[in-house]
């Protein structure tokens, strides 16, 4: 089976015109065989104005994935909703946890999903709840709750669960979409929250598989270390990766030694990217 994966939100826009840009992800995964997916939905600025610009129905999606539960991701799903019908939504149990970013000048705003688990039922959502690796489509799986097992992948740490700073959100509710292409597994991140390695190696002891020919999506680079970011790097470079498809939270300096250390593997993934494999 093939797919082509386009990128419907993300920060910054390619070349085609009269479509918009906004702080978060959603792409439109469309097998060859079967029923397209929409993996997140960005913040509900700019996906159904893109999707009508690039010519893509989102009436006829009946299955919605939300990697996590962050308002950049999820924020459109009410507003598809009432546009385009109810629809199956995938996602882990903790995606209307509490959620708040902490700026340094001690500053606090939410960053959860803006719509309640009521609200958007009731708007024609029926979610699908599993903290579990499985699959949800022939060739295509969710990886679930993703185990944090590196030792250099600790993540963001200004995201809490209130707005005392006291309890850090870890964001366990962060999971990736796995794609099954004659290439080799395709991976579609959303923010990848979990670290890229750590969703690598829980891909491959789930599948028993290393044949990784694409990642396309946020990465969250942007908002780590630069040692976390050498490390993600050397590990990409000895699984041996044809296409890194970098969007969104990868941000723009780790972008450029993205670009620079993996010159024939790099890509932006703005929107109106595709990716047919």
């Amino acid at each position: 089976m093939t797919f082509r994966i386009t990128v419907l939100c993300e920060n910054s826009v390619g070349p085609l015109s009269g479509t918009l840009g906004e702080h978060g992800f959603s792409a439109l995964i469309e097998p060859s065989n079967g029923e397209p997916l929409l993996f997140d939905t960005g913040q509900g600025l700019t996906l159904l104005h893109n999707a009508r610009r690039m010519n893509k129905d989102l009436s006829t999606v009946r299955q919605v994935v939300l990697s996590h539960g962050h308002y950049d991701h999820s924020g459109g799903l009410k507003q598809l909703l009432a546009e385009c019908g109810a629809k199956r939504v995938y996602s882990h149990p903790a995606v209307f946890n509490s959620r708040y970013r902490i700026k340094d000048s001690g500053e606090c705003y939410p960053i959860a999903i803006p719509a309640s688990r009521e609200e958007l039922e009731t708007a024609g959502a029926s979610f699908d709840f599993s903290k579990e690796f499985r699959a949800i489509a022939p060739g295509m799986y969710l990886t679930g709750e993703v185990p944090r097992v590196t030792d250099f992948e600790t993540g963001d740490q200004g995201l809490f669960s209130d707005c005392t700073g006291q309890v850090l959100d870890a964001t366990p509710d962060d999971q990736s979409l796995v794609l099954e292409t004659e290439k080799g597994l395709v991976l579609v991140l959303g923010c990848c929250h979990a670290g890229l390695v750590n969703t690598v190696e829980h891909v491959a002891y789930m599948t028993g598989r290393r044949d990784i020919f694409a990642v396309i999506g946020g990465t969250h680079l942007g908002f780590c270390s630069q040692e976390q970011n050498g490390k993600t790097i050397a590990a990409l470079q000895r699984l041996g990766i044809k296409k890194l498809a970098a969007s969104h939270c990868t941000g723009f300096a780790a972008s450029a030694r993205l670009s620079r250390e993996l010159p024939k593997e790099f890509q932006m993934a703005m929107v109106g990217y595709t990716l047919e494999v």
